[in-house]
């Protein structure tokens, strides 16, 4: 968000050519471990007992959110629009059980125990990664760029 002679807006920024490098999958791919990880700390219902499970299963989450989310994203962009979209929370959590089903296919020790615990988990997932990508993307991903839009 900008400032511009008392006027707040908008500037919709593109991906920027490092988004997509080593460092910036690498980057995501550790702030998924760290929003699995602060979710099964926080929410009962939702364990992660081994590093490995950890590891795995942000893969998996990262494969799941990539390729599936964005499809059942658009099939339900009616209801999306019709709840404001609160039917995003849902949408997350489902991807969240749907992660736990693929991720207990290969005997790894994830689990969500539920709809409230998948629903609790993707709010927490949300929020951490939210909160670790915009911090990444200040100081890791274009700490060299003098662009403070953020």
């Amino acid at each position: 968000m900008r400032r511009t002679g008392g006027v707040f807006y908008w500037q919709w920024r593109g991906p920027a050519p490092e988004d997509f490098g080593v460092l910036g999958l690498a980057v995501r791919f550790l702030v998924n471990v760290a929003a699995l990880w602060v979710a099964q700390a926080l929410v009962r219902g939702f364990d992660i007992n081994s590093v490995s499970a950890l590891v795995f299963g942000a893969v998996i989450f990262g494969v799941v959110n990539a390729f599936i989310r964005p499809v059942v994203a658009m099939f339900s962009c009616a209801i999306t629009c019709a709840t404001l979209g609160l039917f995003t929370l849902i949408i997350n959590a489902a991807m969240l059980g749907l992660t736990a089903w693929i991720a207990g296919k290969f005997d790894l020790a994830f689990h969500v125990d539920g709809f409230i615990a998948a629903v609790l988990g993707a709010l927490v997932i949300a929020v951490v990664s939210t909160l670790l990508s915009r911090w990444a993307d200040r100081n890791v991903l274009r700490r060299s760029r003098s662009d403070d839009s953020w």
